[in-house]
């Protein structure tokens, strides 16, 4: 053992007071690590867009075929409104997540051909989709060695190393295929959280892409697209690898659904012993109140008879229920039995013609497996007669032949005590019957006795309250009991290790993130004030991603409280304060990629829009950072970027 997982393994024995391998046993069970290693780079850079199709409608209809080259840092996407800004964000959003998140359906019936040249992780990648009324054709991901190689192909050429990754020929296809092979090449675990108790929900590449194409101003999410199950605090590990943050979100699910899970069922004993036990209580009470009434009707005039009569009653009562409770488990016995024969006559059968059969013939004959208590498929019994292999390890089963007559002689050895078996517990099932019948039978006759002992007034309340007793005593006597509820030592053992590690996790993280989220807040404070907001004196966020933010003069409010012009200049600030802070300490881990649509549309009111997209010009310099935005002011992004950090419309044409 290494010493990061040692500690780890050891520390989690220690907190849950059970052995090293008991834990091991546990996190092997579901999948979950005990070392934490660093995730791998995830950076994710544009180079090229092509789109083709042909435009209908009254504005600018036609066929058309056009590229756009995506520089490094900040470039701005510049149009007039409904001219296209949008949608580029759009269609490298279709390829990238899979699915786009707001395409007009319209725009989508215009293309026939859309490709996107990027480098995920390092690894150049060009999509290639083909389309038809607004929905994929044919669809290839392909891989190169060179992303410069990439742009003239659109099919794959193993003689330049250019092959596919993935083939769809649909759009919910691609979109699985897709999803699935980003969270592979950007090392992403699924974000999994515990669902109405004891269910759990997974969340994938979609939900990761959030932090890539930020939310709109009106938005109040701080990370991510999505508020439910607490996704904005775990898209945190996205920027910051966050010592087992993944695995603290899998172990904390697991515990959850797990304990809940344990709860219920003994919640459910529970309510089954307390529910039993109120039946019986019920039937004392009945019983008490039947005496009583039987007592409140006096001594009967024929008093010696009526009480024999009821005494002969009881006793039956009492014989007839011991007889019922003899027969059935004669019944039991006898099923048993025929059982018992019939699995000996198979044997037999099976020694007489199979070799294998006798070599396992004085071994185990397992029902279920010895580790999981599953029942050993038919399939798996039907393999070892047929193929050799153990129904339980799989394994071939040799060795030497060398006493058939004996396996064989054996075996019907044990038929024949079986079928005297048999016989003899049928016999005493025939005789159980019997007798049954009989008290049966005499109990009938003599309730018809007592019933028609007297014909006074008070005879049949008096024969309605003996019945009522001896019914009520005779449910008493046979009135079962359930257990006390009974602990599992696995499952307390398992509930031990999944909260210790949680415990130990939990703390692990904390202590990392205490030191980290002080500067992060530093940073967002100093960028926020850079990107307009000259009221700020204090922000604070946590793990849960929720973040507080003090202005005008100490009053403190929610992030989802401030305007929507500034939900978006802190939205930036605190994915940039993430990613230089990430970067300094060699844990960032965003993919290095913001999409943002048109941001001073957000800043009607109050912003210095050129203040903003200045600063966040700069910065995406200096982190290592590529930024589109969209913006329909041309002065302001000619004010603020270089010519080639602007991709633009010509005059009141479209941009694509």
């Amino acid at each position: 053992m290494k010493g990061t997982e040692a500690s780890l393994e050891s520390r989690i024995a220690v907190t849950s007071g059970v052995t090293v391998e008991n834990v091991r046993d546990v996190f092997n069970t579901y999948g979950l690590p005990l070392v934490n290693t660093p995730a791998r780079l995830r950076g994710l850079r544009l180079h090229r867009l092509r789109v083709s199709g042909v435009r209908t409608g009254s504005l600018d209809p036609g066929p058309f075929d056009t590229t756009l080259r995506f520089s490094s840092g900040l470039t701005a996407l510049v149009a007039a409104n409904l001219k296209g800004k949008t949608s580029v964000l759009e269609l490298i959003t279709w390829c990238l997540r899979g699915v786009p998140r707001g395409l007009q359906a319209g725009v989508r019936h215009w293309l026939t051909e859309l490709d996107l040249d990027v480098v995920v992780a390092r690894h150049p990648m060009g999509f290639r989709l083909d389309l038809m009324d607004g929905e994929i054709t044919s669809a290839v991901v392909l891989t190169s060695p060179d992303v410069q190689a990439l742009e003239a192909v659109r099919t794959p050429d193993p003689a330049r190393d250019i092959i596919p990754a993935v083939r769809a020929n649909s759009s919910d296809s691609f979109a699985s295929q897709v999803q699935a092979l980003m969270m592979d090449r950007l090392d992403l675990q699924p974000l999994v959280n515990s669902f109405n108790e004891t269910g759990t929900q997974t969340h994938g590449w979609p939900s990761y892409y959030g932090s890539i194409y930020l939310p709109t101003g009106g938005d109040k999410v701080l990370l991510g697209d999505q508020a439910m199950s607490g996704l904005p605090g775990r898209l945190l590990q996205v920027f910051l690898d966050l010592p087992a943050a993944a695995t603290l979100t899998r172990v904390k699910t697991a515990y959850d659904v797990r304990t809940a899970a344990y709860k219920n069922r003994r919640t459910a004993a529970e309510e089954a012993v307390s529910a039993r036990q109120a039946e019986r209580e019920q039937v004392e009470a009945d019983l008490g109140v039947a005496r009583a009434r039987l007592a409140a009707l006096g001594p009967a005039d024929d008093g010696a008879s009526l009480a024999e009569l009821a005494a002969q009653a009881a006793a039956l009562a009492r014989q007839v229920a011991d007889s019922q409770e003899s027969w059935e488990e004669l019944m039991q016995a006898h099923r048993r039995a025929r059982k018992q024969r019939q699995r000996d006559a198979k044997i037999l059968n099976d020694v007489t013609e199979s070799a294998t059969a006798r070599l396992l013939f004085h071994g185990l004959d397992p029902k279920a497996c010895p580790r999981c208590d599953q029942a050993i498929a038919e399939d798996r019994k039907s393999d070892e007669r047929d193929t050799h292999a153990c129904a339980v390890c799989l394994r071939p089963v040799a060795g030497d032949d060398e006493i058939p007559e004996e396996v064989t002689a054996e075996a019907s050895q044990r038929l024949s005590e079986s079928v005297i078996t048999e016989d003899e517990a049928h016999e005493a099932l025939e005789e159980a019957e019997a007798a049954l019948a009989r008290l049966t039978h005499d109990l009938e006759a003599v309730e018809e006795r007592l019933r028609s002992a007297r014909a006074v007034t008070q005879l049949p309340e008096r024969l309605m309250a003996q019945e009522a007793v001896l019914r009520l005593e005779g449910a008493l006597s046979v009135f079962p009991q359930l257990p006390a509820v009974a602990e599992d030592p696995v499952e307390a053992t398992t509930i031990k290790v999944l909260g210790a590690g949680t415990q130990v996790l939990e703390g692990d993280s904390k202590s990392a993130a205490s030191v980290l989220f002080a500067e992060v807040n530093k940073e967002i404070l100093q960028l926020g004030r850079r990107f307009g907001i000259t009221s700020l004196e204090a922000v604070e966020i946590d793990r849960s991603a929720r973040l507080r933010v003090v202005k005008d003069g100490g009053v403190k409010d929610w992030f989802g409280k401030q305007s929507a012009g500034e939900r978006l200049r802190l939205r930036i600030a605190v994915v940039i304060a993430l990613l230089r802070v990430g970067a300094r300490h060699g844990i960032s881990t965003h993919p290095g990629l913001l999409l943002i649509d048109s941001p001073k549309a957000e800043e009607v009111q109050d912003l210095d829009a050129h203040t903003l997209l200045r600063e966040l010009f700069i910065l995406a310099a200096e982190s290592d950072l590529q930024v589109l935005i969209t913006t329909a002011d041309s002065a302001l992004a000619h004010d603020v970027l270089r010519d080639d950090h602007i991709l633009e419309a010509a005059a009141g044409k479209p941009l694509w």
